[in-house]
């Protein structure tokens, strides 16, 4: 999550709207926003981080793909969480009734709800507080379950809501139950 923060008068909100139009018009900036309104600039990732993202995708679609409980969502997909801020986490699930109760309209956009399910995977170059804070912004706002993955430090954070973070150094594997029935993040050549 190497970023930039441009913090923004309180004169110059944008609506959800004003700021999903100001994402479109700039496709080629990956922009997120703060409760307070300040517009998080995000940097690319590099080869390593992006693998590694690719990879968790591709492990909890196959989960969901026979599973059918709800829908994955990559890290280009911003939600709209009931604080205000706008959030594009690496990778993001939400059952899919609570997907199917949004309007075809809120589906388009930013969707104005907080995932049930979020992993963020950090770069060496990322800062572990911010990204910390995110997390617990997750929690905060209604995730049910949310993994940081910190390869450098060979560990992964476990959020959940009224509960302690946990800290799991190098495992071998993460189960989603209750969240994610059934599914087993098997982490063998991750670290």
């Amino acid at each position: 999550m190497a970023q930039s923060i441009l913090k923004m008068p309180a004169t110059a909100g944008f609506t959800a709207d004003q700021f999903y139009d100001l994402c479109r018009a700039n496709p080629e900036w990956k922009l997120e926003r703060t409760a307070y309104g300040d517009l998080v600039v995000m940097a690319p990732t590099g080869g390593e981080t992006g693998a590694r993202n690719a990879n968790l995708l591709i492990r909890l679609g196959v989960w969901n793909e026979h599973s059918q409980l709800g829908i994955v969502f990559d890290s280009s997909t911003g939600f709209h969480l009931p604080n205000g801020a706008d959030r594009s986490p690496d990778v993001a699930w939400v059952r899919r009734e609570r997907w199917q109760a949004l309007t075809p309209q809120q589906r388009e956009k930013f969707p104005p709800l907080a995932p049930d399910f979020v992993m963020e995977l950090i770069s060496p170059s990322d800062n572990l507080a911010e990204a910390q804070a995110k997390m617990q912004e997750y929690v905060e706002n209604g995730v049910r379950l949310g993994w940081l993955f910190n390869r450098v430090a060979k560990q992964v954070e476990v959020y959940r809501p009224a509960q302690p973070t946990e800290v799991l150094q190098q495992p071998s594997q993460l189960l989603g139950s209750p969240v994610l029935p059934g599914f087993i993040l098997s982490l063998d050549g991750f670290w």
